[in-house]
């Protein structure tokens, strides 16, 4: 602990070491040991390690001495809320993928750039509107990157206080019908593939779905796919790298490869040796829009859910009564669910999908995969 009591004097000291400092600091509050002095001591304490972080620590501990109160941060009161937010967006640049900064924070700064007011005084303002505006969990969501923001501004000294400490809202509970209904079964999921088969429009992308639903694997990784990744006898997919929304190629979510196995002769082999061309140059991309471009989040949404003239094909099956509504993303719980429940081990699924156990064993596993009778004890 930095924060202890001298077995001497008894009063409260600080030590501590400091990255590129061959000494120990050592710093005498002059205070007995007791719970109030201690709050006192290790407020101190959170200023030195926040003066650390931030480049700005005091190596003559001057500024950090006890008996005088610590300097007050500069603070610009001029400072706006997206003033803010581009700041601290320029910092995560930083410490975050560009992809991340490109979709998460560019959309943050949309809503932030609607706020009634951008003034810091008007922090209860701001959150009744955010409330009235956005559904429970978008309202969460938004209220938590707002004062994620103005909690660094406090610690780089832009302000002196974060006024949305206190204004956040607890985060909504997800709905029982939300995890009843992430996954097909079988017989939906042939039903769709069937649909896109026989789709006038969208048929071209039937591989693909069918791709999707016997691998589990991220949309984006399939996008990203080419030939080279597969050998030559289509048993075995090489997946390391994806394509964001914008077709931008990057690693995968968690930056791990793996080897997805295909059976000898089972149907997603077939369907790789049945793709596969004797002419297909080896760094051609397996799946690609219908005019030949890198395919996105938004194409596969066209023609999955609604496009600019009608309903995608699983939102006319949707409409049509014969499934219930999922969205795209169902492909991998619907390969997961049903690799569970087919007797693949949660260990082997994570593997396949380039998931954790753990992340199987709480999303993946729905109830209409693993209900089974009780035996009676």
């Amino acid at each position: 602990m930095a924060v202890t009591s001298d077995p001497k004097s008894k009063k409260l000291i600080i030590r501590f070491r400091v990255t590129g400092y061959s000494k120990q600091f050592y710093l005498n509050s002059g205070l007995k040991n007791s719970a109030k002095n201690r709050t006192i001591v290790d407020s101190r304490w959170e200023l030195i390690q926040r003066e650390i972080s931030l480049g700005q620590f005091d190596a003559t501990l001057e500024r950090y001495r006890f008996g005088s109160k610590p300097p007050l941060p500069e603070v610009d009161n001029s400072k706006t809320i997206i003033d803010l937010w581009e700041r601290f967006t320029d910092f995560q640049t930083t410490q975050l993928e560009a992809t991340t900064i490109l979709l998460n924070y560019a959309n943050t700064k949309k809503r932030i750039l609607k706020f009634p007011s951008q003034d810091l005084a008007d922090a209860p303002k701001i959150r009744d509107w955010i409330l009235s505006n956005y559904s429970p969990r978008m309202a969460w969501d938004l209220l938590a990157h707002v004062n994620r923001c103005c909690k660094w501004s406090v610690l780089a000294k832009l302000i002196a206080t974060n006024p949305f400490e206190n204004l956040t809202i607890k985060r909504p509970k997800r709905k029982s019908t939300d995890d009843d209904r992430r996954a097909y079964n079988p017989t939906q999921r042939d039903l769709i593939i069937n649909a896109f088969e026989t789709n006038q429009r969208f048929s071209h992308y039937a591989p693909l779905i069918k791709f999707l639903f016997w691998t589990g694997c991220r949309h984006g990784e399939a996008f990203a796919l080419r030939w080279e990744d597969i050998s030559e006898d289509s048993t075995k997919i090489s997946i390391f790298k994806s394509c964001n929304t914008f077709g931008i190629s990057k690693g995968t979510k968690n930056g791990k490869r793996r080897i997805f196995p295909c059976q000898p002769g089972g149907k997603l082999n077939l369907l790789l040796l049945e793709m596969r061309n004797s002419s297909s140059a080896s760094d051609e991309l397996i799946f690609k829009s219908r005019r030949g471009h890198k395919l996105t989040t938004n194409i596969l949404g066209d023609c999955w859910r609604q496009s600019s003239t009608s309903p995608g094909v699983v939102r006319e099956l949707s409409q049509r009564g014969m499934i219930h509504y999922l969205c795209p993303y169902a492909t991998r719980h619907t390969f997961a669910t049903c690799a569970i429940a087919s007797g693949a081990s949660p260990d082997k699924v994570a593997y396949w999908i380039g998931d954790t156990t753990a992340t199987v064993l709480q999303f993946y596993c729905h109830p209409e995969a693993v209900v089974v009778d009780c035996p009676d004890f």
